[in-house]
């Protein structure tokens, strides 16, 4: 019998914030680091290598990392808290290599249109791109993972054959990275699109090595990851408050949020090892830094609290 237990991938700190036009200082992005460390999330991105004059949001990474290994120092933060970073190419990996990272990300995308937009080149310059990163991650013992884009559904190409996404799969596979995360970055996937490929990927990656990641652009993330879980998939992409969003990807919302999920698995009784009640604390904590309303349904209204019998 497959686990009932899920890996969370906090992703508030990269995804959730580069497409938000207030831009947190690094000592409020390593609060929220710490925050979410102490609610029992294990695995967080905390940024990106990336231009700063292209994702102004990401400036700094290097400062954050700074500030939240000397929280881990403090033992403010568990030592058993993994961070990892978004590198786009060898230049992002030197940065990385001197923030003293232990997990970097590599991404492409599933069609031609969203990798011009995205990163300004085709999808195996892409590939060619983080080719060099592959060699400096295995020398110096690097964890990698890999995000591919727009697997279901493409701003400017419309509907994704499954046979590129599993293609693309299989050529991150054969490189060697531990974790493939497919994205639907428009949130455009229901739920028979999502066994459909999972079953598909199943035949050529095993499914402890596949992540989802699912915009909730139309309110169908929770269903859809739901249905992958349904397949084995154990590992899920979020983010805290619902925060998110492509620059790149026109229309499309936020991640899905953190506490939602959780809510979701909680009812389920399936383990996540996060504590949701300092969740949902941590979301008004971060409402408040943002100066809006954050889209997690539980975030906002939280649990139902007791109020006497019922009759």
């Amino acid at each position: 019998m497959a686990s009932s237990k899920v890996q969370i991938v906090e992703m508030g700190l990269r995804d959730g914030l580069q497409n938000e036009k207030v831009i947190l200082s690094a000592d409020q992005r390593a609060e929220l680091a710490l925050r979410l460390s102490r609610a029992g999330m294990n695995r967080i991105e905390i940024g990106a290598f990336v231009r700063p004059d292209k994702i102004p949001q990401m400036a700094g990474t290097a400062e954050v990392i700074q500030k939240v290994q000397q929280l881990v120092q403090q033992k403010n933060i568990s030592a058993k808290t993994e961070f990892s970073v978004l590198v786009p190419n060898e230049k992002g990996m030197q940065s990385a290599l001197a923030a003293g990272v232990r997990e970097i990300a590599i991404f492409a995308s599933a069609t031609e249109s969203f990798s011009q937009k995205n990163i300004n080149c085709s999808i195996k310059e892409s590939f060619q791109r983080f080719m060099p990163v592959l060699p400096l991650a295995k020398k110096n013992k690097i964890k990698v993972r890999a995000y591919l884009s727009v697997c279901f559904g493409c701003p400017y190409e419309g509907a994704v054959p499954e046979k590129r996404v599993v293609e693309l799969v299989k050529r991150f596979h054969k490189l060697g990275v531990y974790e493939i995360s497919i994205g639907d970055t428009i949130g455009v996937a229901t739920p028979g699109q999502i066994k459909s490929l999972i079953q598909k990927l199943k035949r050529v990656v095993p499914a402890r090595k596949i992540a989802g990641h699912f915009h909730d652009t139309r309110g169908m993330a929770l269903v859809n990851i739901l249905a992958a879980y349904q397949l084995g998939i154990r590992i899920f992409d979020t983010s805290i408050g619902g925060l998110g969003g492509c620059p790149y990807a026109p229309g499309a919302s936020g991640n899905v949020a953190t506490e939602d999920v959780l809510y979701m698995f909680e009812g389920m009784g399936v383990k996540t090892g996060i504590n949701l009640d300092q969740l949902i604390e941590t979301h008004k904590w971060l409402s408040g830094v943002m100066g809006k309303t954050l889209p997690s349904r539980v975030g906002n209204v939280g649990r139902l609290q007791a109020r006497g019998p019922v009759t």
